[in-house]
């Protein structure tokens, strides 16, 4: 099993959806990248920042999951980086109604020692610069996943496309691809998105399923059509915790393998978008996990008399 290193925001959340609105929750990247790839009993830590006004309960809900918090900067008389958003009846569109950075605004990521060798590493949305600082830290890992988001493709675009260049997987959405790319067609886009560096992209299209695209192949896979949605914060971040904490367990990053790690990337979101903020994922069961990757394979699986 190989060790995987997440870097991403551990932060504070305010939501509101159709279907209700809480005060400030757990949030941020790496928290739902942690908790989907805790499913998996990888050695896993996450590398991220918060003040000293974040609760130790959470802190420990982290530890408690088996993920390595030694990165988890805290800062003495600094504030959580904080975000809240509302999303329209859709649920695909969202405003963001509050953004403060806090203490994310001068973080500087440091791999605790034990972890400069992981296997995989994740680099969640973050400043490209941040990005980069986490891969001039680590040993030579197996696999670098990176995600992003258009607004570093607006404000920092040289360097995301320097952070580009070294990574092996890329994870946008289907709009940030065709930003990204400046390609309608999400084939033409991965190409040219391949060319920049990755070797693999997968390309989100949240309730309609994620693409995975190398070189000349092709795959897709659905999202569970589910009867409620009620926020789908963190629904990309937890698909990334589940393509990471599969590929980690497995130690194969082959083509075929990563067919795989995306079906168990969309199985975890699909848990995720079931009530607000992290609350489903903390209270998840392997059992339902399983019960519930049945249920992808009739969704996905036919026979066919080809003509």
């Amino acid at each position: 099993m190989s060790k995987l290193l997440i870097v991403g925001t551990v932060a504070f959340d305010a939501i509101e959806t159709p279907f209700g609105k809480t005060d400030k929750i757990l949030g941020g990247a790496g928290t739902y990248i942690g908790l989907s790839a805790a499913q998996f009993d990888v050695d896993g830590a996450v590398v991220s920042v918060v003040g000293d006004d974040f609760p130790q309960d959470y802190l420990n809900l982290l530890t408690k999951s088996n993920i390595n918090i030694e990165g988890i900067e805290v800062v003495k008389g600094g504030k959580t980086f904080f975000w809240s958003g509302k999303y329209h009846n859709d649920l695909n569109t969202r405003d963001t109604l509050d953004t403060q950075l806090n203490v994310l605004a001068d973080f500087n990521p440091v791999v605790p020692n034990q972890y400069k060798d992981a296997g995989i590493v994740m680099l969640g949305n973050l400043h490209p610069l941040v990005q980069l600082s986490v891969l001039e830290q680590v040993n030579d890992p197996k696999l670098v996943v990176l995600d992003t988001m258009n607004f570093w493709m607006d404000n920092t675009l040289n360097d995301l496309l320097k952070v580009i260049k070294k990574v092996d997987v890329i994870t946008i959405n289907d709009e940030e691809a065709r930003q990204l790319s400046g390609e309608h067609s999400l084939v033409k886009a991965a190409r040219k998105i391949e060319e920049m560096g990755p070797k693999y992209v997968v390309i989100k299209k949240g309730e309609h399923g994620a693409l995975l695209f190398h070189q000349e192949q092709i795959f897709f896979a659905p999202a569970l059509p589910l009867e409620e949605v009620f926020d789908p914060t963190g629904a990309g971040d937890t698909f990334a915790g589940g393509f990471t904490g599969y590929l980690a367990k497995t130690e194969d990053i082959s083509f075929e393998n990563m067919k795989n790690a995306i079906i168990y990337g969309s199985n975890l979101a699909s848990f995720c978008v079931e009530k607000f903020g992290t609350e489903r994922m903390q209270e998840l069961s392997k059992e339902e996990v399983q019960n519930r990757l049945h249920e992808f394979r009739k969704l996905t699986q036919f026979e066919i008399e080809l003509a």
